[in-house]
């Protein structure tokens, strides 16, 4: 099934409301026929491959790009790889392998890659108990695929909710314990309060651990940056790697090109941030977020060489 997207519309005033287009199918590219030699590899900010002309500008911390470059180079589009985004220590990262001894939750909520990746640290840390672990989405999910992969039971993803959001995630996780059920949610310093207020208005006991923060990168270089301006797509995976791209281009007046969100609670950070051509997937993943990627190129008239088949 195509995944369905939708573009949000410039807001008049901070109280107006958002209004989305109707969504539509997108056509699907044939891979088949694209001749892997036509296929260009993807410029990375650290390399001198960047004075090539690109498509899209990936901003996510760096390491972490590769699924997407991967997934839009089948398609010839050329990305430059500008990361916005670095994590650092949270101030609750030291509680959490001690609090895995000491308590029994019945649930371990988890609702990115990155809160993923701090908490197996903490769990083998704290000699790998049982878990079961509820996850926002099937990236997310895959931060443990290694762990499940070894034939480990102590560790459980027994739950996904039916849209990759948070607040979804808090109206669909069982409540199957015989008195208050007790979920720990590791997030990150700058998660909003949704997830942990939705659980708690249905009665759970929620204790919430910010055990990373996300950041801008301290430098960009200046040629670099330069080129990303003249991208036409910025593809950005959170409210912070948006934020940073802000404080970016205010010093370019004239920024007008098109952002692609992942999911729309970024899209909505964008909005708030008076960014005008704001894409986001009706669900958040990889494959939505390459479909409003492509549509967005299509606006600007990028992407000719990815639909030539």
């Amino acid at each position: 099934m195509a995944s369905r997207f939708f573009l949000l519309q410039p807001l008049l005033s901070p109280a107006s409301h958002l209004h989305l287009h109707s969504s539509y199918s997108l056509p699907s590219p044939k891979p088949s026929l694209l001749s892997a030699s036509k296929l260009r590899p993807f410029a990375s900010s650290s390399t001198s491959t960047f004075y090539q002309k690109s498509d899209v500008v990936v901003t996510r911390e760096q390491g972490k790009n590769v699924k997407l470059i991967n997934a839009l180079v089948k398609l010839n589009i050329h990305c430059l790889e500008v990361p916005l985004v670095e994590h650092t220590q949270g101030p609750d990262l030291n509680k959490l392998s001690s609090l895995l001894q000491d308590v029994m939750f019945d649930w371990i909520v988890i609702t990115s890659p990155e809160a993923g990746s701090v908490f197996l640290e903490a769990w083998k840390t704290a000699g790998s108990p049982n878990v079961r672990i509820g996850v926002v989405g099937s990236g997310t999910a895959s931060v443990f695929h290694e762990v499940l992969q070894s034939g480990d039971r102590h560790l459980n993803v027994a739950f996904s909710p039916s849209k990759a959001t948070g607040k979804v995630l808090a109206s669909e996780l069982p409540k199957d314990c015989s008195n208050t059920c007790r979920v720990l949610y590791p997030a990150s310093v700058k998660a909003g309060t949704e997830i942990e207020e939705g659980l708690s208005d249905r009665g759970f006991d929620v204790t919430r651990l910010n055990t990373y923060n996300t950041v801008p990168v301290q430098e960009i270089d200046h040629v670099v940056l330069k080129q990303a301006l003249s991208v036409p797509v910025v593809a950005v995976a959170s409210p912070s790697a948006i934020r940073a791209w802000v404080n970016l281009v205010q010093k370019s007046k004239n920024w007008d090109k098109s952002v692609a969100c992942i999911g729309q609670t970024t899209a909505l950070a964008a909005k708030r941030l008076g960014l005008k051509n704001v894409y986001y997937p009706d669900n958040p993943g990889l494959e939505g977020w390459v479909d409003c990627i492509l549509e967005a190129l299509r606006t600007h008239g990028a992407d000719d060489k990815a639909l030539m088949y």
